[in-house]
């Protein structure tokens, strides 16, 4: 009992001696909030009221507060009363818009993801792509959530957005006119393979129901067919509710195991969530598609399944944003977008591509690959932290083509094919056309189709300053041939894109003629991430090696 009793008071003395070192730290740190917020207020009352010029009051307030943000991570962000609506209207699903995802890319604003079949993504914008202006003004300095707040406006009013894009020398300017935007979590759900024996569901985001729109898609497509694989795609899927992704994994993984957990400052921030409901589909084949605009949620999604073994991931590498925000209402109906914790998935390892830190002068640090951390999967796999997601099986990126890009925002494509369906007579052609490719160009060469490249910004700087060649006549001829040289380049490049162009119009062709449930078979039938996946799942010899090595 002695012995009991002495083991009772250390114990007692251990909490004790605890909680006052925790309740002198956080005297300490409400002191010192205490002490720095009154000097604010003094050096705030004093600006306010005797500096020479008159400043509004919140415009001191909102530049204090967004310099003191702007010092932390990007996605924190102060939401004033002003853009509380629209904040809002972006949460609510249904909006007029041209429909992409904004985030960070170090200190640049990049497309996480264009939405299918709105103007964003029709006119040819990409995951990646980052926006320097929106209607000529400048967004440097501005959020993700800011820029976001200028793509909303009326339906069929205009906007101009400019952007930089990996392997382009200029800038690129698309005028998009806004639609009404319906958020879906599910693009689009069916069958595919040559004997309609695997699942395809293509997910749009993770909103409310997402896991239970899932499960009930997959349980009616196992009712009417065999199935025997899924392709679960999240391409360009920017993300969403976290527990919407444990749920949705939760449909292929056993009870109990750790999908995912958050670790921030504050011990009400850390969470472990793990699989709860027996899985439905435990056995189930399963690709995974990612790229670039695959974000947050999707990414949890993936390397949840790749840590457990559970899916081969196909794809490029995923966007990397493995920050947990949390929306806290302040008054005056303001609201502070907050981070308050990192996503770990199971092996242990982070999402989250880049840095944030207050401590240095550059606070955006992308982690070099001699730091990157190497963990294991359930099986053994090595895969490794700091760049979002790295597929199993990678697929190269096609990589930018300027007249490509050009014929999308001309809507080349989609004047030709229209034209095409008027001469046959009907709305509804029954098979597409033959050598569709010679049509297109000589379609091409009947409405003076061109586009700009760097050589023909040098050559019109050169013509307005002919006059000042000693030798005039001689310059105006050699000018001449070489514009006669830039035109033949231009024809050789369609050319040398015809793959792309040939595939981008039977792309218009499906659109413009198919039914919608058609339509969607018929696009993945030329998708390269989708048949390589086909390959993958009819092997599963290949597959299952994958998941071993």
């Amino acid at each position: 009992m002695k012995r009991t009793g002495i083991l009772t008071v250390t114990l007692l003395l251990a909490i004790l001696t605890i909680s006052s070192v925790a309740y002198v730290q956080n005297s300490d740190l409400f002191f010192q909030i205490k002490k720095q917020l009154t000097i604010f207020s003094d050096v705030f009352r004093e600006v306010a009221t005797q500096y020479v010029d008159e400043i509004e009051p919140q415009t001191l307030i909102n530049r204090s507060i967004h310099a003191m943000l702007d010092s932390l991570d990007p996605y924190t962000v102060f939401i004033d009363e002003g853009e509380q609506q629209q904040f809002e209207i972006l949460s609510s699903g249904s909006y007029g818009g041209v429909g992409l995802e904004a985030g960070y890319r170090g200190d640049q604003v990049v497309i996480i993801a264009p939405m299918d079949g709105y103007p964003a993504q029709r006119a040819g914008l990409r995951p990646g792509d980052t926006i320097e202006e929106i209607n000529g003004s400048s967004v440097r300095g501005m959020t993700p959530e800011e820029i976001q707040r200028l793509t909303i406006g009326d339906v069929g009013s205009e906007i101009t957005i400019t952007i930089s894009r990996r392997g382009v020398a200029d800038n690129i300017s698309f005028t998009l006119q806004r639609e009404r935007i319906e958020i879906k979590n599910i693009n689009f759900s069916g069958v595919i393979g040559d004997e309609d024996q695997f699942a395809f569901i293509q997910l749009a985001r993770f909103g409310q129901r997402t896991s239970e729109e899932v499960r009930e898609a997959l349980i009616h497509l196992n009712r009417d067919y065999e199935l025997e694989g899924m392709v679960l795609d999240l391409r360009n899927n920017p993300g969403g509710l976290l527990n919407e992704a444990v749920e949705l994994i939760d449909l292929f993984i056993e009870p109990g195991v750790t999908v995912v957990e958050t670790r921030g400052r504050n011990e009400s921030h850390n969470s472990v969530l793990t699989t709860d409901e027996p899985a439905l589909f435990s056995d189930l084949p399963i690709v995974v598609l990612i790229n670039e605009g695959s974000a947050s949620a999707s990414e949890i999604v993936a390397g949840a399944l790749q840590d457990l073994d559970r899916a081969v991931i196909l794809g490029q590498n995923s966007f990397g944003k493995g920050l947990v925000q949390t929306i806290r209402p302040l008054s005056y109906n303001t609201s502070l977008k907050i981070t308050i914790s990192r996503y770990y998935i199971p092996s242990g390892r982070s999402i989250q591509s880049i840095e944030y830190s207050s401590d240095t002068e550059d606070p955006y640090v992308m982690r070099p690959d001699s730091m990157r951390r190497a963990f294991r999967t359930k099986n053994g796999r090595v895969v490794f932290d700091g760049r979002g997601i790295q597929p199993d099986v990678a697929i190269r990126d096609a990589g930018s083509s300027l007249v490509d890009l050009a014929l999308q925002k001309s809507d080349m494509y989609f004047y030709f094919v229209n034209d095409l369906i008027a001469d046959q007579g009907g709305p509804t052609p029954v098979e597409m056309p033959d050598r569709m490719f010679q049509q297109f160009m000589s379609y091409l060469m009947n409405e003076d189709f061109d586009f700009e490249t760097p050589v023909d910004e040098h050559l019109n700087q050169i013509g307005l300053n002919i006059e000042n060649f000693s030798v005039e006549e001689q310059a105006v001829v050699s000018l001449s041939e070489l514009k006669a040289l830039l035109r033949d380049y231009k024809i050789s490049q369609i050319y040398e894109n015809q793959e792309i162009i040939e595939r981008q119009l039977m792309r218009e062709w499906f659109n413009q003629t198919y039914a919608e449930e058609e339509k969607n078979r018929a696009l993945m039938s030329i998708d390269d991430f989708v048949n390589q996946s086909l390959e993958l799942l009819n092997n599963q010899y290949s597959y299952q090696s994958i998941l071993t090595n």
